[in-house]
């Protein structure tokens, strides 16, 4: 069953465009959804919850319409956003309480053990948590009400290395569990560490959306000298980039091999670098 359907999302802005969204994300599967700052990465997710209402289009939650049924739906997922904002100076304890009488689903036995794996202080405020704790208190809460499908909008993003790793851990053991994860970034090592999926969103469209492995495996990457761009091998080249010594570009691994060219397996940053020089040349 799918967890998520977007199907046809679209918004105006008068300098930016969101055009015909549309990807779905599995029960139990992570999405890396990706894309340069100001792709619409942060729009896609906030038409999808309503933050932003959307011109045309439709997001289907476990098979029902959210125009239709918003509220059973929002009992169901969990939004964090890295960088989010609790009321600074209210202890944990005092938050939590107010944010579980809007969860029937509420479950105070769970709550209490992800305040304890994760280390939480509910005597202490946001401002006394470092951005990493914030964020674990953000996914406490939404692991707390049972949530089916989590949204997740850079939730890593300015994290020290430990605890991004600990928050991919995190996800990892949600997803064995069940638990949908749609995850918003531009850090593409943390999707290689454990996403099943990408949706790649450039200049407001979906360029792809496929399985990771598939996705990377259309690609491959050359180091190429000067005296190797001939006419026939330029004309194959997607996104080519002058690196230290000589040049770099993606190239369709079956072209490489016809050709003759010795090329590397490309990983989800490399090919998202070259895709974006391709479309600025």
């Amino acid at each position: 069953m799918q967890a998520l359907a977007v199907r046809g999302l679209c918004k105006q802005y008068p300098a930016f465009t969101l055009s015909d969204v549309s990807f779905s994300v599995e029960e139990g599967q992570i999405m890396g959804l990706i894309g340069r700052n100001g792709a619409g990465k942060t729009t896609t997710l906030k038409c999808l919850l309503n933050l932003v209402h959307p011109d045309a289009g439709e997001a289907v939650f476990f098979g029902k319409r959210f125009a239709s049924a918003e509220l059973e739906i929002k009992q169901q997922i969990g939004y964090v956003a890295g960088g989010i904002d609790f009321y600074g100076k209210k202890r944990l304890d005092a938050i939590t309480s107010v944010t579980k009488r809007f969860y029937p689903t509420w479950d105070d036995a769970v709550y209490q053990e992800c305040t304890r794996r994760f280390e939480l202080d509910g005597r202490k405020t946001p401002e006394q948590l470092s951005a990493g704790m914030r964020v674990k208190y953000a996914l406490t809460l939404a692991m707390s009400h049972h949530a089916r499908l989590l949204l997740l909008d850079e939730p890593t993003s300015g994290l020290d290395p430990v605890s991004r790793d600990e928050l991919l851990d995190i996800f990892l053991g949600l997803s064995r569990e069940g638990v949908s994860i749609l995850f918003s970034t531009h850090i593409t090592s943390d999707l290689e560490r454990c996403a099943d999926g990408i949706t790649y969103i450039r200049r407001g469209k979906v360029a792809a959306s496929a399985p990771l492995n598939k996705f990377c495996s259309g690609y491959a990457c050359l180091n190429l000298t000067e005296n190797q761009l001939t006419d026939t091998v330029k004309a194959r080249l997607i996104g080519m980039k002058p690196a230290k010594v000589g040049y770099t570009a993606l190239i369709a691994p079956e072209d490489a091999q016809a050709m003759g060219l010795r090329a590397e397996p490309a990983g989800l940053e490399t090919i998202m670098i070259h895709l974006e020089k391709e479309d600025a040349q």
